[in-house]
């Protein structure tokens, strides 16, 4: 029989990760394999409980799009506004209007949710 512990802390967790390493490739419909499910499903609890991310911030995710599409400034003119407009949203001077956002949504593909993430201008 397969014992199966709840997953409280860091140790518990460490030691069920072993132990799926260990019944990683059962059979399907074996005991071992119910196993593996079961210690999947309480290690994703645990860590969506004690190891959440935070929201990328806005202008990080613009980076990263522009660094993922080879883009430059000037390619964000059409979606932010003049190139010291894109200079101020970027430097954080100046937050990003709803305008902004829904065209950056569609530009760069980057979520309403991510871009309306946080206040992006300078405290």
């Amino acid at each position: 029989m397969i014992t199966i512990h709840p997953i409280h802390d860091g140790d518990a967790h460490a030691r069920a990760m072993c132990r799926v390493e260990q019944l990683w490739g059962a059979p399907a419909g074996t005991p071992e394999a119910d196993a593996l499910d079961v210690l999947v499903t309480l290690i994703d609890a645990y860590v969506a409980k004690h190891h959440t991310l935070d929201p990328p911030d806005p202008i990080e995710a613009i980076l990263f799009r522009m660094e993922q599409q080879g883009l430059t400034r000037n390619d964000l003119i059409p979606m932010i506004g003049s190139r010291a407009r894109v200079s101020e949203v970027l430097n954080r001077k100046r937050p990003l209007t709803l305008a902004m956002i829904q065209r950056l949504r569609a530009g760069l593909r980057i979520s309403a949710d991510v871009l309306l993430g946080g206040n992006s201008a300078a405290a």
